[in-house]
Parts: structure tokens; sequence; C-alpha cells
């Protein structure tokens, strides 16, 4: 590996590589979390997305975003201390994913309905509170749309006492093709720059729920789905569709 390798366009061919694969790969796997999204969206459930991280990243594609879809809510560890009343300094523990109880605590706080779908989403598969959440969900019968990088879980250990990875317990498994690391530009003597699961990661939400609404579309529904605020009558209309959801939806400053 050279210095000269290591640059901008090194790191765009690379990354639009695996993102062609992606998209041309991961039809029928997308098809079927649509599915998923789509069944949710007919029974008047809403959308919980969880992750922790950077894969937040894409938990904010999924929940409350222009073009997204209403019915979803946003979990993550803060909401321990805006709606589960902890000290903030509760978040000053960078381990605190570790920690167990956690993800049985932030399931509760968001009180979800037996329809609800769980779209959990973390490149290594294998923390705590993630293979936790996934555990807690599907006891509670809920289906589970797991976002990961197959190549890195399957090379590390699982983090839970169960001996679970994410992908053993979800009902469908979208492959973000992250490496191991998750980044891709390989640097002199070692070590790598350029992250890949947020691309590729955005990429399999929004081809999810473009499906989805297909499906929806196809079955004569019209998606519920977010005008940016920032367009005339946008943030009117989106506080109207919000209106079925009273009381299941969380909306907070970002």
């Amino acid at each position: 590996m050279s210095v000269e390798s290591v640059s901008a366009q090194g790191f765009a061919e690379q990354s639009l590589d695996v993102l062609r694969h992606v998209t041309e790969s991961a039809h029928e796997d997308v098809r079927r979390a649509a599915g998923l999204i789509a069944d949710c969206i007919r029974a008047d459930g809403v959308i919980q997305a969880f992750g922790t991280g950077h894969s937040q990243a894409m938990v904010l594609e999924v929940a409350g975003r222009a073009g997204g879809l209403v019915p979803t809510n946003r979990l993550q560890m803060s909401d321990l201390v805006v709606y589960g009343g902890d000290a903030p300094s509760v978040l000053d523990d960078p381990l605190l994913e570790r920690e167990p109880g956690i993800a049985v605590r932030l399931y509760e706080l968001a009180a979800p309905a037996p329809q609800d779908l769980f779209v959990i989403i973390s490149n290594s598969g294998v923390n705590n509170v993630i293979v936790e959440m996934a555990l807690h969900a599907k006891s509670r019968g809920h289906k589970i749309l797991a976002i990961t990088s197959l190549t890195h879980t399957g090379a590390v250990p699982a983090g839970h006492v169960s001996g679970k990875k994410l992908v053993d317990l979800a009902d469908v498994v979208l492959d973000n093709a992250a490496p191991v690391g998750d980044a891709t530009v390989s640097l002199p003597g070692g070590g790598a720059v350029g992250a890949l699961s947020t691309l590729t990661g955005v990429m399999l939400v929004q081809m999810a729920v473009a499906e989805a609404c297909a499906v929806l579309l196809s079955a004569g529904l019209r998606p519920p789905v977010y005008v940016s605020a920032n367009v005339p009558g946008g943030f009117e209309g989106n506080l109207e569709l919000e209106k079925r959801y009273a009381g299941r939806v969380r909306r907070t400053a970002t």
C-alpha cells in the first residue's frame, strides 16, 4: 500500500464499488425488509429504531426526517435522562452500552405497542445493549429488522452473555457490506481510513423505505411520509400527519 493510494479518489472509488454491490445484491433482502415495514404501517404500528455510536446516523435516516415515514421513533441512550429522569452524568460513561439492563429500560420508556417493528442498527452487531434490545423485543413478540456488517459480526466474538449476536435474532438482515473495522482505505504500516457503514447503511434504509411505500401504494394506501419543514406548509402538514400517532411518536430537538 503506497501513500499515493490514500486519497479522496481512492476512498470514493472503493466506496462506490461497494455501494454498487449493495444495490445490486440486496434486492431480495430489501424486499423482505420493506414487507416488515409495510406490515407495521398497515397494522397502525410505529417503527422503533435503535443504534448506538455512529449507527445513530442511520437511526436518524429511519426516524423523523423529510421523505421518511411519520410513524417512527428514535430510541437513544439519552432517553434515560430525557424520559427516565436519570442525571445527565450517566451519559458520561463511554461504556454505558455494555451495561446490562439498559436496553430493557429504554424499551420500557418507549412503551412500544405489540405491532411495532424494531429496526436495530449496529455495524458489529455484538455490543451488549444492541443484543439485549433485540432479545427483549423478540421476547415481546416484535419483528426485528437488522442492519449490520456480516463480515464484521462474523469475525468477532459475541459480547452478550447469551452468546447471541444481532444477526441471530433478526427476522430480516440487511448487510451493509462494511469490512472488519469499517474503514476501507489501508494505510502504510497498518490501520485504515474511510469508514463505509454509514454510506451503505443510509442507502439500505432509503431503499427499504422506498420499497415499503411501493408496497403500500400497490395496496391502495397513501404512505404517511414527512415533507420538509423548510418548505411552505411542510411543518403544518407534518403536524396533521403526526396526530394519528399522538402519544406514540416522540419528537425532540436534535
